[in-house]
């Protein structure tokens, strides 16, 4: 199959550091590509892939300080692929419902996964208008908000399976790994550390919409005995950042749509202690590869027992439910069946 990609110009594909969005592209891309897929993808001319690359801006928007309007340059990019729509089987787009209007009238078949939240009312109408466009959930709990969306497949995110992996380390620490934002509630992590008398260590980037709430509401918390504060972290430092976990700590107050972190986690053969919001207890199976839990009071008495977990078995779950491979192989048979269904489809005759 002919397929374009078509990623956001925010950051790389993939991202030097961190970029959940464009990470999931990169991996879906390659295992699309190393299954024998003819994949295009249109993203920012700093990335690096297998597939070929049409360059639309030289730099990811977000290192690229000139650049004071990105709506601009993704209107640009998203005319430049409905120009060249013909030359596709099917067209995968990563930009929220932004190429709706336009790819709705043009003839080949098309998917956009959605990777953000969709609990915001603005969303309504704006699916009720396009309720025709096929979309991808990456959990069933993402669809809650918009429930008569045109929803086509449920597809959660996957690693590529040798990325990160179980390390010979004796876990003696808990662990908090992604972003720190209010919705993220690393104030809570630490709370719930000092319950369990635990360290706890966090590896988190601050972006710069949070630093006033970094440095008004966790950065004096961050000063409590026991709590280690790492800074951002990549993929080659995880494996060991997370191999030395006793658990990893997700006590999120959002409705998370997916949550990488979770299952990187469980890559390492780590243990999740996580908030039931969102997704989490379609990632989480609970009392196998973490426990899914309700309050501050639950997930201390959940880290007490994560002792128990078997970390080999959390690891044969990840390479069962989570790789990029299993990801890629969804995502075929979504393309093959929307390809087919458009051929399947009966001509109007014409007079």
């Amino acid at each position: 199959m002919r397929i374009a990609q078509i990623a956001p110009l925010t950051e790389a594909v993939p991202p030097t550091l961190y970029g959940g969005t464009e990470r999931v592209i990169s991996w879906l891309t390659e295992e699309l590509v190393a299954l024998g897929q003819d994949v295009t993808l249109f993203a920012s001319g700093d990335s690096n892939t297998t597939a070929k690359l049409e360059p639309i801006w030289p730099r990811a928007l977000r290192l690229d300080g000139t650049v004071r309007d990105a709506n601009a340059l993704h209107m640009m990019m998203i005319e430049q692929v409905y120009r060249r729509s013909h030359e596709f089987d099917l067209m995968h787009f990563h930009l929220d419902y932004f190429p709706f209007s336009l790819m709705s009238r043009q003839p080949t078949p098309l998917i956009t996964t959605l990777h953000g939240r969709l609990d915001l009312p603005e969303h309504h109408p704006v699916f009720a208008t396009f309720s025709s466009i096929p979309i991808v959930s990456i959990s069933n709990a993402q669809r809650r908000p918009i429930p008569k969306a045109n929803w086509v497949a449920t597809v959660p995110h996957g690693l590529p399976v040798d990325l990160l992996q179980p390390q010979p380390i004796q876990p003696s620490y808990l662990a908090f790994l992604g972003r720190i934002s209010p919705e993220k509630r690393v104030d809570l992590a630490i709370r719930i550390a000092r319950r369990c008398g635990m360290p706890l260590k966090i590896a988190a980037k601050v972006d710069r919409a949070d630093e006033d709430y970094f440095d008004e509401m966790i950065r004096p918390l961050l000063s409590t005995p026991g709590v280690e504060f790492i800074g951002e972290i990549g993929d080659e430092q995880k494996s060991e950042f997370l191999s030395g976990a006793i658990a990893l700590l997700v006590p999120i107050d959002w409705p998370e749509p997916f949550g990488l972190v979770m299952i990187e986690a469980m890559a390492c053969g780590a243990p999740v202690v996580a908030f039931n919001r969102g997704s989490v207890s379609e990632i989480v199976e609970d009392g196998v590869t973490g426990f899914v839990v309700e309050d501050e009071t639950s997930a201390a008495g959940a880290v007490r027992e994560v002792a128990a977990l078997s970390r080999s078995a959390i690891r044969r779950r990840f390479e069962e439910r989570f790789t990029a491979r299993r990801m890629a192989e969804d995502y075929i048979h979504l393309y093959r069946k929307l390809i087919d269904g458009k051929r399947a489809r009966p001509r109007l005759a014409t007079v």
